[in-house]
C-alpha cells in the first residue's frame, strides 16, 4: 500500500509540474497579445523587415496574373488607437529590389524603358489623410505615391490583424496588411499596355511594426 500510494503521489506530483511547464509555454508562445485595435499600444513604429513582403499584381494578356515583389523596402508607423485619424504611414521602396523570378526580365524591368532604377532608385509612399472606418479593424487612407519622378493620388486600405510582445524579438509588435490599386500609366509606366498587358496594379503589403521605444 504505501510503495501505491507513493507512486501515486509522485504521478500527482510530474503531472502538477508538467501541467505548469506547459501553462508557462502557452504564455511564452502566446503572450498578452489583443486583436482590438483600441487596446493596441500607441507610439512610433518601425518595420520588421524580417516580416515584411510588398507584392504587385497586373492582367497579363487576359490569361494570368503576373506577379512580383519588392524585396527592400523600409517603412514606419505613427500609430495611436485613440487617435486613428492622424495615423501616418510612409513606405520607402528599392525599386532595383524588384523580383519576378525571372533574371533576364528583372534586369530589362530595371533599365530605362520601365523602372530606370539609377536614374529613380526610391519609390515613396506616405499617406495624406484618414478617409473612413470600414469595420472595426480595417480602415481607408488617402496617399501620394511617387514614383519615376511623378507624384499621384493611390487610397490604401489598411487591415489591423493583432497586437502584443513578440517572445521572439522581445519587442511590442503589431501586424496590419494593405492593399490598393492604380494605374501604372499615370507614372509613365505604360509600356505594352496597349497589347494587353494590364494598366492596373493591385498593391498588397503584409507587415509587422515593431514600436521604436521598446526593448
Amino acid at each position: 500500500m504505501f510503495n501505491f500510494g507513493f507512486n501515486g503521489c509522485m504521478r500527482v506530483l510530474l503531472l502538477g509540474i508538467l501541467s505548469g511547464l506547459l501553462v508557462n509555454c502557452s504564455r511564452i508562445l502566446t503572450p498578452d497579445q489583443t486583436t482590438e485595435v483600441t487596446e493596441v499600444r500607441a507610439g512610433q513604429y518601425v518595420l520588421d523587415p524580417n516580416h515584411a513582403s510588398l507584392i504587385w499584381k497586373l492582367n497579363h494578356l487576359g490569361f494570368s496574373t503576373f506577379i512580383g515583389t519588392f524585396n527592400d523596402f523600409e517603412a514606419s508607423l505613427d500609430f495611436d488607437p485613440e487617435d486613428i485619424e492622424n495615423a501616418s504611414l510612409e513606405v520607402v521602396i528599392s525599386t532595383s529590389s524588384l523580383d519576378v523570378d525571372i533574371p533576364e526580365f528583372e534586369e530589362e524591368l530595371r533599365g530605362d524603358n520601365w523602372f530606370d532604377v539609377d536614374v529613380f532608385p526610391q519609390a515613396v509612399y506616405r499617406t495624406t489623410r484618414f478617409l473612413e472606418s470600414i469595420d472595426e479593424d480595417t480602415f481607408l487612407f488617402a496617399g501620394d505615391l511617387t514614383l519615376l519622378g511623378t507624384t499621384a493620388p493611390v487610397n490604401l486600405e489598411v487591415n489591423f490583424h493583432g497586437g502584443g510582445r513578440n517572445f521572439l524579438t522581445r519587442s511590442y509588435t503589431v501586424g496590419f496588411s494593405g492593399s490598393a490599386k492604380f494605374n501604372r500609366s499615370d507614372f509613365g509606366l505604360d509600356r505594352f499596355t496597349s497589347f494587353g498587358v494590364g494598366d492596373e496594379i493591385d498593391l498588397e503589403i503584409h507587415v509587422e511594426f515593431m514600436d521604436a521605444g521598446s526593448s
